[in-house]
C-alpha cells in the first residue's frame, strides 16, 4: 500500500431521527404533536480516539442524541428557527466538536409539498474543514 495521511477529523452522521414535538403557531399545531425529522452532520478531533481505541477519547453520538431527543420531545417551539438553534446549540455544548450542521425538516407542513426544512450550522474559532464538509 502507497503511503498516506489521516485526517485526524472524524464525521459522524445522525440520519433521520424521527421525533414528535409541539411546533408552529396555530392552534391546531399548538395543541397536537407533529413529526419532526433531525439530521445532524458533526466533524471532531479523532486523533486521540483512533490512538487509543478507547471510548473516553471518542464523541459519545449516543449520549448527543438522547440530549436532543429529550429536549425536543419535551419543549414547545413556535418557529422551526428556533428549534434547530437549540438543538445546534446542545451539539455544539460539547467541546469536542469543531462544526455542526442540524437540518430539521417538518413534514407536510405545506400544501402540495413533502416538507419544510431548516438548516443552520456552527463551527468553532479556528477549524476550517467545514468549508466543504462533504
Amino acid at each position: 500500500m502507497g503511503e498516506f495521511s489521516r485526517d485526524a477529523i472524524a464525521k459522524i452522521q445522525i440520519e433521520n431521527l424521527r421525533l414528535r414535538t409541539f411546533i408552529g403557531i396555530k392552534d391546531e399545531e399548538k395543541a397536537n404533536r407533529q413529526d419532526v425529522i433531525i439530521n445532524i452532520r458533526i466533524h471532531y478531533h479523532a486523533a486521540k480516539a483512533v490512538t487509543f481505541n478507547v471510548i473516553e477519547e471518542a464523541l459519545n453520538y449516543r449520549t448527543i442524541t438522547k440530549e436532543i431527543i429529550r429536549h425536543v420531545e419535551e419543549n414547545r417551539f413556535l418557529l422551526l428557527e428556533r428549534m434547530t438553534d437549540e438543538v445546534l446549540s446542545l451539539v455544539m455544548a460539547h467541546a469536542q466538536v469543531m462544526w455542526a450542521d442540524v437540518k430539521i425538516d417538518k413534514p407536510h407542513a405545506l400544501r402540495f409539498s413533502d416538507s419544510v426544512s431548516m438548516t443552520l450550522s456552527a463551527r468553532r474559532e479556528g477549524y476550517a474543514g467545514a468549508e466543504h464538509p462533504h
